[in-house]
């Protein structure tokens, strides 16, 4: 196995990384997008684009050039393929594919959300590494949902929400207080230093069955009480109380809704013994305690990835590709991105003799799909761009 480059572009995170022979960090660097995006609210998939087309090439040579490295000497090039604005996807996949081609090493297309399912197995998270099968509760600003992860490729949805994710809620109660955008940062802040009991909000979704979950409610009955107040800024101690009890009710239901994940898990895999949260969310440090409280309780242990990793990065592209790679799979460049890319819509291709369990799953990872082939051609499937499957995360 030789190192690998990965390149992440799939929404407001500019980024590029290059992991050696084992997985360890040689160089990674990140350019956000907040400051281009702030005065609308939000993320424009254009401004995303373009950004993307102009620093993409300079952070790739920058990395590739603090790793000691040419592009000859990489055993692959991975990008995030989708789920994902579809401009950004395009940007990084064709760069990644550009690589590939003129240097003959292998492409690889990775699925946003499985990299940060393989975060947990990064060398050195975990004491021994992280085996299969684990726990993944993935929050986000676009995503909140459990899931099995019984292998690379190879994963069970338990649930997720009916409506907002965690990260789109925290966004929008921290836009009702006047904190702008991106909100989930800058409402921990004020949450520091409020009562978190002085303000009783909902807890949607929490002691019943199953694990999916709700924030529409919650959302809704932070903009009622602010709304009530009238308008005109609030005094920064009552945004304060608002935030912290938002930020605990959010962190109450996602261990409630982990805790019955956990049971679930054991179900399936009695050999489960990791809860592993990643997303963006998984940075906050309440949503973490409550999350820690719960694995013990359930005889879990936790897994949470550095903060830096918690948000999109390459770092965890470039992993998930040496994963996929380990295995012998990698695409066509006739591969196109998927802006929606389920987790449950990834498959194997490949008999794996070091988990014997999973060796008759021989089923397709998606058009383009095939075992390794050092010289990459355009002669592989297409995919689908308008597949059902996840939204951006």
């Amino acid at each position: 196995m030789r190192p690998v480059l990965g390149i992440e572009s799939s929404c407001d995170e500019t980024a590029a990384a290059v992991l050696d022979e084992e997985g360890h960090v040689l160089a990674d660097s990140i350019a956000s997008q907040e400051r281009a995006h702030a005065p609308y609210g939000g993320v424009v998939p254009e401004i995303a684009a373009r950004a993307h087309l102009a620093l993409l090439p300079d952070l790739v040579r920058g990395v590739m050039g603090r790793a000691g490295l040419r592009f000859g000497e990489l055993g692959g090039v991975a990008a995030s393929a989708g789920p994902g604005l579809i401009g950004g996807l395009i940007v990084g996949s064709q760069l990644a594919k550009g690589i590939a081609l003129a240097h003959r090493v292998p492409f690889v297309a990775v699925n946003h959300l499985e990299a940060h399912a393989l975060t947990a197995r990064l060398p050195g998270l975990v004491a021994g590494g992280a085996p299969f099968p684990y726990l993944l509760l993935l929050i986000s600003g676009g995503h909140c949902q459990c899931v099995a992860v019984h292998g690379v490729g190879r994963h069970e949805r338990l649930g997720g929400t009916v409506d907002d994710a965690a990260g789109e809620a925290f966004d929008k109660v921290a836009k009702l207080l006047g904190l702008g955008w991106p909100g989930g940062p800058a409402l921990e802040r004020l949450a520091a230093s409020g009562d978190p009991g002085r303000y009783a909000f909902p807890r949607p979704m929490m002691g019943r069955p199953g694990c999916d979950f709700s924030f529409s409610g919650l959302k809704t009955a932070v903009a009622v009480d602010v709304a009530r107040r009238g308008d005109g800024a609030l005094p920064l101690a009552v945004a304060a109380d608002i935030a912290a009890g938002f930020q605990r009710a959010v962190a109450e239901v996602l261990a409630d809704r982990a805790a019955h994940a956990m049971a679930l898990m054991r179900q399936r895999a009695a050999d489960a013994r990791l809860l592993v949260v990643a997303g963006g969310v998984a940075a906050n440090t309440t949503v973490r305690a409550a999350l820690a409280k719960a694995a013990e309780a359930a005889g879990f242990g936790l897994v949470a990835p550095p903060v830096r990793l918690c948000t999109d990065n390459a770092v965890m592209v470039a992993w998930a590709g040496m994963e996929r790679l380990r295995l012998g799979l990698t695409e066509g460049l006739g591969f196109a991105p998927r802006p929606r890319w389920g987790l449950e819509e990834l498959t194997r291709t490949h008999t794996d003799p070091r988990h014997p369990s999973e060796s008759q799953d021989s089923r397709r990872t998606g058009p383009g799909s095939r075992r390794h082939d050092p010289a990459p051609d355009d002669s592989s499937g297409r995919g689908s761009a308008t597949s059902a499957g996840g939204q951006p995360g």
